[in-house]
């Protein structure tokens, strides 16, 4: 299981919207520049750890952040 992944977001805004959801329910994500093996409409993506990708999905979904795609992030 990879440690990291990456969502990716079609708009800043949502990218800065899903940091904001996220971090208030406590969960350790970072705002990072799209890596160059994923393409996106924005240039930010948004690292989490990825043991929690099913938890970081439904919270998403319940806050109505439209996401892109999500992936894991090899090292």
């Amino acid at each position: 299981m990879p440690p990291y992944g990456v969502i990716l977001f079609h708009t800043t805004s949502a990218a800065l919207r899903s940091e904001k959801v996220l971090k208030g329910r406590g969960l350790a994500v970072k705002l990072i520049p799209t890596p160059r093996e994923f393409s996106s409409d924005c240039g930010m993506a948004l690292r989490f750890e990825w043991a929690e990708v099913e938890r970081i999905n439904t919270l998403l979904a319940e806050a109505r952040v439209e996401t892109g795609s999500v992936h894991p992030l090899e090292p």
